[in-house]
Formats: structure tokens, sequence, C-alpha cells
């Protein structure tokens, strides 16, 4: 633990366990580590995701032996998908009682399988120098290994045989006196690794396509950057450099720094719903930052055309799983732009032209859109789902973060989340796209940090209701949006929906009355029932860590109004 509290580790999430006892108590008598109880390690495990989600810095989480640590192994997935680094520490049996029906003993090694960045089980205890060297090491290196090369998951299994609880013993304390613990950390003052790729010069290929190609587009998936200005600086650069619009999905920083990217289209699922538009919006050449935006109109508009993409991510996965003509550049889109902008740049006039007109096609396109949907917005007064994520960037105050859950959620937001200059900081678990957490991760989010919205359906939020239970520990202001259009919207919208089964089996709703469920957790409630009460009351102060404000819809409804709309909007 002094290790890691000389790494820079602030926070630890510990679930209650006997096994577990030698590391619960050094944490919890660890002055410069915060220390959060959580009962359910699922809950737990996706708390601590959060925190790394918007600290980009590794939170430790800890639990007893057995079947404990195989809760987390949904949070572990997702912040694996999602980079988001976590030290997962697992205590265990000694290796003498596994094998033999021993109590809360299972199979530890490697219980993640290829999810963690690393993977290493302890060697048995013992207090010695030697073994407090090696310690120290294997605890750099697994540090190391959750932000290099790329941010994610290590798993370090730890063997502990009884006694658990604290012992006077004559030796440690001889090796406590003798030892000068000041020197035997001085080489980690200072120490926090970063990654930085050697990426001075760009492929001579690169350079010759983008001189060559007449038209070009920039795609920006979801992305949380430790500094989302340079991010969304170095994007601009490009854009302006190469005379290139920029589709950027709602969970990108891009939306929320509209005024640094004037060549930002937001709209461009409606206008790709459109299928003369989308024949006449082809190009020669993408370049994909990231992962691409969640958009499936988009996504089938690539692989319908094929066209070439070079995707700027520094990771070493492969992020097109449409299988189409692409080339990684494993560098970051901050890099590229330094690095293009030390080149020595061939002139680009002779497509200056082309490039222009191909812009301005989409800048015409994204106004014409943009106000179809405003006025389609300013005259609902229904309470249907889709207004929702419309209003928001206009009603909500500056600098919150912003936590959507997956499903109908944000795919309403990659629908109708507006541009805005309001620095909002946007999440979503969707590495591996479930609703897996959603609220534990959304408190671990708003732990400290700044006040944050959560954005919900009812299931999600049923889905991973023990995350309450972190309220007596819980220092933040958490408002939860929540839809409740009794069941999963998601289902509606799909095929499924006319089967007879459709209800019981995939729509799977659920009476929960949640004012009655706020107050057994002691968290403030408001039904709200209309859009002036929502925009008045979003933005109150409250006394209270947590609040739910309850919307209620109608899931069919909500399905036969996005259909009818979404055909209208595109003009097609």
């Amino acid at each position: 633990m002094e290790t890691l509290s000389h790494l820079g580790l602030a926070s630890a999430v510990i679930s209650p366990g006997s096994r577990s006892t030698p590391l619960t108590l050094a944490f919890a008598r660890a002055p410069k580590i915060e220390t959060i109880p959580i009962l359910d390690e699922r809950s737990a495990a996706f708390f601590a995701l959060g925190l790394a989600k918007r600290s980009k810095i590794p939170v430790a989480i800890v639990c007893t032996s057995g079947t404990a640590g195989a809760n987390y192994l949904p949070a572990i997935i997702e912040a694996q998908q999602s980079k988001t680094p976590l030290l997962v520490l697992t205590a265990d049996r000694p290796s003498q009682l596994r094998d033999c029906h021993a109590g809360q003993t299972i199979i530890q090694t490697n219980l993640y399988g290829q999810y963690p960045n690393w993977y290493i089980e302890l060697a048995p205890a013992s207090y010695s120098m030697q073994m407090l060297k090696y310690l120290r090491q294997i605890v750099i290196q697994a540090w190391e290994r959750t932000l290099l090369p790329v941010p994610g998951v290590v798993h370090i299994n730890i063997p502990l045989d009884e006694p658990l609880s604290p012992i006077l013993d004559p030796n440690i304390k001889k090796i406590q006196e003798e030892t000068d613990f000041t020197a035997f950390f001085s080489h980690l003052s200072g120490f926090f690794p970063d990654y930085h790729l050697n990426s001075h010069n760009i492929e001579t290929f690169f350079l010759e396509r983008i001189y060559s190609a007449r038209s070009g587009l920039i795609i920006v998936g979801n992305h949380s950057p430790k500094s989302s200005i340079n991010y969304c600086q170095s994007v601009a650069y490009l854009s302006k450099l190469l005379q290139y619009p920029i589709l950027a999905d709602c969970l990108s920083p891009l939306r929320h720094h509209a005024g640094v990217n004037p060549n930002l289209i937001a709209t461009y699922d409606l206008i790709l719903r459109n299928r003369k538009l989308a024949n006449d919006m082809t190009a020669d050449l993408i370049i994909q930052i990231g992962e691409l935006p969640i958009s499936k109109q988009l996504r089938s508009w690539l692989e319908l055309h094929d066209l070439p993409r070079f995707v700027i991510d520094p990771c070493a996965d492969n992020l097109d799983p449409l299988h189409g003509k692409t080339i990684h550049l494993r560098l970051s889109i901050e890099q590229l732009a330094k690095s293009m902008n030390n080149q020595d740049l061939y002139p680009l006039e002779s497509n200056d032209y082309q490039r222009l007109n191909y812009l301005n096609l989409w800048l015409k396109q994204e106004v014409i859109f943009s106000e179809r949907i405003n006025q389609k917005m300013q005259s609902t007064e229904d309470l249907v789902e889709g207004k929702i994520a419309w209003i928001l960037p206009e009603i909500l105050t500056e600098n919150k973060s912003i936590f959507i859950a997956n499903s109908m959620s944000v795919r309403y937001a990659e629908f109708f989340w507006r541009k805005n200059d309001k620095n909002h900081i946007i999440f979503c678990n969707r590495g591996a796209n479930g609703i897996d957490g959603t609220l534990s991760t959304s408190l671990g989010i708003a732990h400290k940090g700044k006040d944050t919205i959560l954005l919900t359906g009812d299931l999600a939020l049923l889905h991973d209701i023990n995350g309450f239970l972190v309220n007596q520990f819980f220092h933040g202001k958490l408002t939860i949006i929540l839809i409740n259009n009794q069941g999963g919207g998601i289902f509606n919208t799909l095929p499924i929906a006319q089967e007879k089964e459709f209800e019981k089996y995939f729509a799977t709703g659920q009476n929960v009355n949640f004012r009655k469920l706020s107050e057994s957790y002691g968290i403030e409630y408001c039904y709200i029932e209309n859009w002036f009460q929502l925009a008045d009351i979003i933005n109150r102060q409250t006394q209270n860590s947590i609040r739910i404000l309850e919307i209620r819809t109608d899931r069919q409804a909500d399905a036969n109004w996005l259909q009818e709309n979404m055909s209208a909007l595109a003009g097609d």
C-alpha cells in the first residue's frame, strides 16, 4: 500500500470478507488512499470504473476469496474494452487449501482470462527485506501495466494464510526499526508513467493519400481524453488543414466544444437516411479517430461504399468491425496533429476547390437538418423520450459530468444531442455496450467530482439498484433523469416486438414504485410532469447528494414516434 501511495493511487474500493483482512486493514490505514467500502462486489467494481473513467488514474478494487472476485468480471470486461485503468486485488486461499473442498475456495488463477493487460499471483507472504523488495517491484510493474501501452486491467491474485488479523512479531518490529523506508521508496518520487509514441514522421503513404484525395471526411467516435480542449483543438487543426467535415459521436467531447470546430456535423445520422444525399456524400478518403460512432446508419453507409479509411488510435486493437479498407496508424490524434504541423507539407491547392465544395455540402445540410429537428422538438409538448436528449444541452448549466446509459438513452443522444459550448464531460460504458453497472459507474464518476447527470431507462437503473448501497459513503451530487417506460424500450424498435412472447421475455416490464424505492434508500425524488418543470428543477441546488427525477413515457408510443419522425426528418 505504501508503494501504491508513492505511485499515485488515490482510491480503493473494498468489499467485506475474511480472507482479504490483511489487504483491507492495510488500505484502511494508508493515510493517502481514500477507501470506500461497498457490499456488492459487482457494484463496487463498476463504482471504481466510474472513478477511473473520470480521473484517468488507476483505482484499486479489493475482495475476498471465492466467487467474490467472479462478480468483478462485467466491470473488468468494460474497463478493458473502454481502456480504463483498474487494479484488481483478489485475496485467495493458500495453495494447500485448493482442490480439497476447503470453504470459499475456487480456482482464481487467470480468473478473468484474456481481459487483463497483465496477471500475476503473488508469492506466499513472508516478512523479509528480500520479499519486500520483490513486492515493491511487482506492484510498480502492475501499476505501469494498468497504463501502458494502453490503459486497462491488471489482476493480482494474493494467497493469504492465517493468521489474517494483525499480530505482534519481533522479527517484523526489528526490520521496521532497521529499515530506512524513505530511502526504500525514494526512486518513486514524482513517478507517473505516460505513453508517447516516437512518431515525429508520418508514414509517407498517408501523406500521399491525403494529398491526392479530392474529398475527405473525419469520423470521430466516443473518447474521454485527459484534456478535452487539446483533443478538440487537434481534431480542429486536422479539419482546417484538410478542409474535411467532422462527424462526431454524441459521446465525443467535440459536441461540447463546438466553437473550436466550425466544421462539426452532428446530424449525420439523419442526413445519411436520405438516400440521395447519402450517395452525394461519398468521399475519396475517411480518417477515423478512435472507434466508430454508435450510429448504425453511418456504419451501413461506410460498409455499402467501402470507402478507404485510416484509423488513428495508439492502441493495438483492430478498430474496424466492418472489415473494410482500413490502415491503422498507431498514434493519437494529438500526436498526428503535432506531426502534421512539423511536416514540410506539399501544397494542397490542386484539390482545394473539390474539398471546399464537399465540406460546404455537409455544412449546408447540417444547418437544414438541425433546423428541422429544432422545429419538431419545439412543437412537441408530450413527454416523449426522444426530446429529452435534445433539451438537456439547452437547459443544463456548464461544466457537468454526464453519464448516458446504454440501449435507447445513448441512441436518442446520438440522434438528437445538440452541439454546444458548455464544456460537459460525457461518459458511457461503451466498451461492451451493456447496461451492467450503470448506476454504480455514474456514482463513481460523481464521487468527489463535478455535479453529475445520469440519463437512464428504468431497466438499466434497476439492473444495478445495489449501487445505492454506497450512499452513506458517497460525497458528490448525482441527479438521475429516469425515463420510466416500464420495460426495455430498445426491443420495441426491433422485429421481435411483433411476436407474442415479446412482453414477457424481451420487454420484461417491472412495475416498481420509484418514489417508494427512493424513500427506502433516503434519496430525494421528484416526478416530472412537463418540460417546464424539468428545466426549472434540474439545475436547482439540493442538500441531498442523490436525487431521482422520474419522467414516465409510453414505450410503444416512443417507438412509433421515433419511426415516424426519423423518416419525416430525413425527408426521404
